[in-house]
């Protein structure tokens, strides 16, 4: 079957202006009337259409790589008695090394009391199918409520998943014999991204949202435009994210982006994100302490005024782009190859850029 009668038949071909609504707004948000649903103190929200009603801050499996079983499993269920109901992971996050954890540390929760998502970064139909069952059989479940595609990077990543043998007839699949409920994936720019949601309609995005990239530089203003045209919900990753390292300053923990630590830079880095439409999830940098914050940040949670919006603007003014910057490097055909980050066990890799 050709690529374009494939996603057709599977409802998935949506053209950018298929689908009307408001564009996101990065200045002015419109949140709900409605009071949110909460539990734990942590609010909840709709995902998308997909009927998820998930807390506002996700769980990044991630953080998993740093600790070992018992501190990790109290950490799922410190989190969950607190009220976060998503959990986030990935076969790339440690060599499965999150995974096992995670699969372990979620026994004893009832599987229908949470939500559970994975990803594969396999781009060909074999080869995601092998992750998917693989990862099932780690996080000791059923199924997924969420499963993506992982970490897109270019648009011929985009292409070369969404064609025919491609990694989304698994996902499709997979979908239709009800190991996965709803399709998602990840990028890191907006071209890998645009490209994907251009060939098939996903229920999820998952997508780098923050206040330096986006006041700065309206970095993924695009993307939460596509998305709200077409009724995706966008899970956002690296809220707190302060840019890049400054060249001299001594960092305060060993990750490839400087992240927000101080409790009110927190509340304001994550209660933007959280502001922003169509936002429905924010997943804090991968360190249990940082979870922490972010969780309190949630249950905190206000609309951000411009007042609030406007001190953001003046912070993201000093700090150096990441996501921008690689944009602008990737239309120069700057994309070279990924290598392992200085600082990050195992094997979670980041892009290198010329």
């Amino acid at each position: 079957m050709k690529r374009r009668s494939f996603l057709k038949a599977v409802g998935g071909a949506v053209g950018t202006g298929a689908l009307a609504a408001a564009p996101a707004n990065c200045e002015q948000p419109s949140p709900s009337t409605d009071p949110p649903e909460q539990s734990g103190g942590l609010p909840r929200r709709e995902v998308g259409r997909t009927g998820i009603k998930a807390s506002i801050v996700g769980f990044p499996g991630l953080a998993l790589i740093h600790q070992d079983q018992d501190p990790c499993t109290a950490a799922i269920h410190s989190a969950f008695k607190r009220g976060v109901n998503y959990f986030d992971v990935a076969p790339a996050y440690g060599k499965g090394d999150a995974e096992i954890k995670m699969g372990i540390g979620l026994q004893g929760i009832e599987r229908d009391k949470y939500y559970l998502a994975c990803k594969t970064k396999m781009r060909d139909k074999e080869g995601a199918r092998e992750e998917l069952e693989r990862s099932l059989e780690r996080l000791k479940t059923t199924y997924y409520d969420v499963y993506q595609l992982h970490a897109l990077m270019t648009p011929d990543q985009s292409e070369e998943a969404l064609a025919s043998g491609g990694a989304i007839e698994t996902l499709v699949k997979a979908r239709e014999e009800g190991k996965v409920r709803h399709l998602g994936f990840s990028a890191h720019t907006m071209k890998a991204a645009l490209k994907v949601m251009k060939g098939f309609r996903f229920d999820t995005v998952m997508f780098p949202i923050n206040f330096v990239e986006l006041l700065r530089f309206e970095f993924a203003k695009p993307v939460l435009e596509l998305a709200q045209k077409q009724g995706a919900a966008v899970l956002a990753i690296k809220p707190m994210c302060r840019g890049a390292w400054p060249q001299g300053q001594e960092r305060t923990r060993r990750w490839w982006y400087r992240p927000v630590e101080d409790d009110k830079e927190v509340n304001l880095a994550v209660r933007f994100t959280l502001s922003q439409s169509p936002v429905a999830v924010g997943f804090p940098p991968a360190f249990l302490d940082l979870l922490d914050k972010a969780i309190e940040a949630g249950k905190a949670f206000e609309p951000i005024t411009e007042a609030e919006t406007q001190k953001l603007r003046a912070t993201a003014e000093t700090c150096g782009s990441i996501f921008h910057k690689r944009e602008q490097q990737l239309a120069r055909g700057g994309w070279q190859h990924e290598i392992r980050v200085a600082g990050c066990p195992h094997e979670w890799h980041e892009p290198v850029w010329a």
